[in-house]
């Protein structure tokens, strides 16, 4: 009967290890140092977005020319909208979300990528600063302020506007249906 005894004091103390990890996994979760790993599981299930708020603050959707597809250059086309308001109006993220990227370089100059619901990546480039504290893995909600209107990377000496585009698992697609489904009351 001895080894029955042990066997049943292993596996009391076995389930007492369990379940003492699944508490403590549990409470790390709802942890604030964990609210980009929740924002990660949340976006990864959840559908793409069928309407947007215009990310840039005082711009309505029908104030925004759909510029989508556009030549620019002789090699390549416009894979977005621009929205122009004055410099350093805020632009504020389209859709809760992770900060995927904080850069400055190349075309889109100040810019950051938030990876949003669907697994699409929303692109906000052109600004002129970026928010203070803003940094890559950072969980943001919609509404959260990125950064500000400008004209760095490739729009130096144009008026200041946000390159605003969005890119899934094709590539990129027009944002304009989408921010100005936003802008529509919602069905009665």
């Amino acid at each position: 009967m001895r080894p029955a005894s042990r066997r049943l004091r292993r596996l009391a103390w076995s389930l007492l290890w369990l379940t003492a990890l699944g508490l403590l996994l549990a409470w790390s979760w709802r942890q604030p140092f964990m609210a980009s790993a929740r924002m990660l599981w949340d976006i990864a299930r959840a559908p793409a977005p069928a309407a947007l708020p215009v990310p840039v603050h005082g711009v309505r959707a029908g104030q925004i020319a759909d510029t989508f597809g556009a030549p620019r250059g002789s090699r390549r086309r416009h894979e977005g909208v621009d929205i122009f308001a004055p410099r350093g109006t805020p632009v504020a993220s389209a859709t809760r979300g992770i900060v995927v990227s904080v850069d400055d370089g190349g075309l889109g100059g100040r810019q950051v990528w938030v990876l949003g619901p669907g697994r699409e990546r929303h692109y906000y480039a052109h600004l002129d600063d970026w928010a203070p504290g803003l940094s890559t893995g950072q969980a943001v909600q919609a509404g959260s302020v990125l950064g500000f209107v400008g004209t760095t990377g490739n729009a130096q000496g144009t008026p200041p506007h946000l390159h605003y585009g969005i890119y899934g698992a094709q590539g990129a697609h027009d944002p304009l249906p989408l921010l100005r489904a936003g802008a529509r009351p919602p069905a009665r």
